[in-house]
């Protein structure tokens, strides 16, 4: 008798389907995420530590995120761009370094 753990699923496509066939983006000129943090901060009359408390961070983050040493994960930009009442990018710039 054969139990369904003996047969081995069809996944209805093979390998080669599953690979997505793009052109590779190619990348000339090296970019940086640049960041209004410490403006948008300031305007608001709020202290590093007081940012860092309503975002959930440390100060030294929000330190590093104002010098940008630290780009925050999306989740954090999320949660800025809820503290500031703005769009992510208002906030991140995508800059060509030059």
């Amino acid at each position: 008798m054969e139990s369904r753990l003996d047969i081995k699923p069809d996944p209805g496509y093979s390998g080669l389907e599953s690979q997505l066939y793009m052109e590779p983006v190619q990348q000339t000129v090296p970019q940086t995420i640049t960041n209004r943090v410490k403006e948008l901060r300031i305007a608001l009359g709020w202290t590093q530590e007081q940012l860092a408390q309503a975002a959930g961070v440390s100060r030294q983050s929000i330190n590093s995120i104002e010098r940008n040493r630290y780009v925050p994960s999306l989740e954090l930009a999320l949660i800025f761009a809820r503290i500031f009442s703005c769009s992510t990018d208002q906030i991140f710039q995508l800059e060509n370094q030059s």
